[in-house]
């Protein structure tokens, strides 16, 4: 198939991926801490994650194919590594009744499947399921950037037809394998639709087509969730078949968008906000769960229940005061890991640069439920 050349991204469509990222980061974040199942439908967050991963990870691909896995894996792992230095040995000495072998705590290492925890540690542990997830379609796309080059909507569709078989099917692998595959599939396609808005294809496409497509997915997911609804409810992220087919219809609108984020440098402390999350984004996705889980501890300390009707935003203010905490202390870790001067709050925005600006790994709960 003939492909007419990419569009150059100029840095103010690379802001707009910037922006989207903090936004669903932040959703993340709020998700967890108020257990808000209806913000799922909302702001489909993981599936906007994957979508930009996939559109970042086409541009490296296509800027230097050998170095764009090592790369992603590069700035991936490091902050994950000092989150297991610190959690498993707290949780060996908190008391870990199944501890598993040694040779399963390397998955800590190299999170193919998902890294062992105790019951104690599981407020950190659930949110893995991204990194290893996100691991996966790393060193998948060299051969689906290679297939969607040659069958673009196919390689869409491709995730999305493996999801329907595994949910339709009795499971054929291990709980930890399976849990993979599911995720993989569920999001694959978000991943892929990332490569047709870094070619511009989706720009391509007719708009009332598209938006047509976007409305089935989004019609597919929601009917599928009000008619099967998990344990959890009409949420979402407890329901893959629905997650799948209403993320991708949610991405297709958004990364067809290309709003100028001129305006963004006239708010100053927005703009740095934005810049901080982007940079910090694996530091706060992997603690952040844990800080919410603390802040009830400390809340009460702090006496925050006399606020009464407004407490709930008390520990939330309180989970985020706690989660300043790794990232004074460890963000620094994503620096090295991203090969840039280590720096305790990168908040200056970025010069403005056109498609050859780098940035940082996208990152974006539980496996129980992935935001």
């Amino acid at each position: 198939m003939e492909t007419a050349a990419p569009p150059r991204l100029t840095a103010t469509r690379e802001r707009y991926i910037d922006t989207l990222r903090a936004v669903a980061l932040i959703r993340v974040i709020i998700y967890h801490a108020f257990a808000a199942a209806w913000l799922s439908f909302l702001f489909p967050a993981m599936g906007v994650m994957f979508a930009l991963a996939g559109s970042l990870m086409a541009r490296s691909l296509d800027r230097a194919p050998t170095r764009a896995v090592t790369s992603r894996v590069r700035r991936l792992l490091p902050a994950l590594w000092v989150l297991g230095v610190l959690l498993v040995p707290a949780m060996l000495w908190h008391g870990w009744p199944d501890r598993p072998s040694w040779t399963h705590l390397l998955l800590w290492v190299v999170p193919v499947v998902g890294p062992p925890g105790s019951e104690w540690g599981i407020a950190v542990t659930q949110v893995l399921w991204y990194v290893v997830t996100y691991l996966w379609l790393v060193l998948l796309s060299p051969g689906l950037r290679w297939l969607y080059q040659r069958r673009p909507v196919g390689t869409i569709l491709l995730p999305l037809g493996a999801l329907v078989l595994l949910e339709s099917l009795p499971p054929f692998a291990r709980d930890s394998v399976q849990s993979v595959l599911l995720d993989v599939a569920t999001f694959g396609a978000c991943w892929v639709v990332g490569f047709a808005h870094r070619d511009g294809a989706l720009r391509r496409v007719s708009l009332p087509l598209l938006i047509t497509l976007a409305g089935l997915c989004l019609a597919l997911g929601a009917g599928w969730a009000l008619t099967h609804p998990s344990e959890d409810g009409l949420d979402l992220n407890s329901i893959p078949l629905a997650h799948g087919f209403y993320s991708l219809g949610f991405v297709l609108l958004v990364l067809r968008a290309a709003p100028t984020m001129q305006w963004l440098v006239l708010v100053r402390t927005l703009d740095r906000l934005i810049t901080l999350l982007n940079a910090r984004a694996v530091t706060i996705y992997l603690w952040h769960n844990l800080a919410i889980a603390v802040c009830f501890v400390v809340g009460d300390r702090l006496q925050v229940w006399r606020l009464d009707g407004f407490s709930q935003l008390g520990y939330f203010a309180v989970a985020l005061l706690l989660l300043l905490v790794p990232l004074f202390l460890l963000g620094w870790v994503e620096d090295l890991a991203a090969q840039r001067r280590p720096q305790i709050l990168p908040w200056r925005p970025p010069p403005a640069r056109g498609a050859n600006r780098s940035a940082p790994v996208p990152i974006a709960g539980r496996r129980s439920s992935p935001q």
